[in-house]
């Protein structure tokens, strides 16, 4: 019988998830990746629900486990870093602010990568520029010249995916209004194993957290209305973030000196909300799909779920586009659980005001009080979590 080929778009998390399982069950699986090299930068995401049973399905929850970060869990801090309230790490496969599993991003993609190298092909430093859709198989053209058919593709890049438009020309981002900054400070004898967070007033945040290779990971959260700060040059970005970041206290003047290490990069945050995932021959995965926004906490257990559910569909089904909606059918209720907010998130959340300011620091003192603790300890024994919101398919 000829292997069915299969292209994947992208080598962070859920193409190379994706190869790893149907190359093993006989697809010739090529992932193309834009960057020269794999990308192994990247801030802490954690893994819940489903998503860690996809690990488990994988052999690699104990890998994760091993390149834990550290984090023990949340603290919210005032303007001189004092404690205003604190949540320790989850236990479990869904709870907490920290996860049972925090785990690098760049350390989690080195894990999936080096688990379906020897049986998919990867080509860095080349990518989508056609993509020709017969009825029967995909043509794909490539930057490099390079020309190849396909039964099936699969983009699985990011919220702002160059190749979906391709597919989807209408596609837009909903977008959030929120911007996030990251980079990697040395760490230093005040830093400690929690993640610790300030709210800034005026729309910004500010928060510290650590990470397993020596260094701390900060993030810098700020409501903005403007749009395309995320394209300006380097030296552009941290001449706004320094303007930005001028007044805070703590532990802002020692992030801003750390801005010029090449470590920082700026996302506008928003959400992928698409009617459809697919096209034809062509899918999208992870991101590109339905992305939910860091501020969801949910965008890796995504990643993985639907790149279990997609490699599943596409073994059980002959023609891809029933496995396709089989995934689409599959995924959405757990996307749409993943992209539900905290209603009036991100505004409601960053606080603009000192009063607003003061009234979030009093709800978390509430919330994480004893008594607070035990009934959401006991509600989570109840009812499920928006990770758990589907039951992971079986597929032989």
């Amino acid at each position: 019988m000829t292997r069915r080929s299969l292209l994947v778009s992208g080598a962070s998390i859920a193409g190379p998830a994706l190869a790893s399982r149907l190359a093993r069950s006989g697809w010739d699986v090529t992932i193309v990746e834009r960057f020269d090299h794999l990308r192994e930068e990247g801030q802490n995401v954690d893994i819940r629900g489903v998503g860690r049973q996809v690990l488990r399905k994988m052999g690699l929850e104990e890998a994760v486990r091993a390149a834990h970060t550290g984090e023990v869990g949340t603290r919210f801090v005032d303007g001189h870093g004092r404690v205003v309230a604190e949540f320790r790490a989850g236990e479990g496969d869904s709870g907490g602010g920290t996860a049972e599993i925090e785990i690098l991003r760049g350390q989690l993609s080195r894990l999936l990568y080096e688990q379906s190298a020897d049986e998919t092909t990867y080509r860095f430093g080349d990518q989508i520029q056609a993509l020709h859709d017969d009825g029967t198989g995909v043509d794909v053209g490539f930057q490099s010249g390079r020309t190849q058919r396909f039964d099936a593709v699969v983009i699985a890049e990011g919220l702002r995916s160059r190749t979906r438009a391709m597919l989807m020309p209408d596609a837009r981002p909903h977008e959030l209004g929120l911007y996030t900054a990251h980079l990697a400070i040395p760490r230093s004898t005040a830093d400690n194993a929690w993640w610790r967070t300030m709210f800034c007033g005026r729309g910004r945040m500010l928060f510290l957290r650590p990470d397993n290779i020596g260094t701390t990971r900060a993030g810098l959260f700020f409501l903005s209305d403007v749009r395309g700060l995320d394209r300006l040059t380097p030296e552009d970005t941290v001449s706004v973030l320094r303007k930005t970041y001028a007044d805070v206290g703590w532990e802002g003047p020692r992030v801003l000196a750390e801005m010029d290490n090449g470590s920082l990069y700026l996302e506008d945050v928003g959400q992928a909300k698409l009617p459809t995932w697919h096209q034809g021959r062509v899918a999208l995965l992870g991101d590109a799909a339905y992305c939910a926004s860091p501020i969801s906490g949910m965008g890796t257990t995504l990643a993985l779920t639907g790149a279990y559910i997609l490699a599943g569909e596409l073994m059980a089904n002959e023609d891809p586009r029933t496995a396709f909606g089989q995934y689409e059918h599959r995924m959405r209720p757990l996307v749409t659980e993943a992209q539900r907010l905290f209603p009036g998130a991100p505004q409601v959340t960053m606080p603009r005001s000192q009063a607003h300011r003061i009234a979030i620091h009093a709800a978390l003192r509430m919330a994480s009080t004893p008594l607070a603790r035990r009934l959401a300890k006991a509600a989570g024994k109840v009812g499920k979590t928006r990770s758990e919101a589907i039951a992971l398919p079986e597929y032989a």
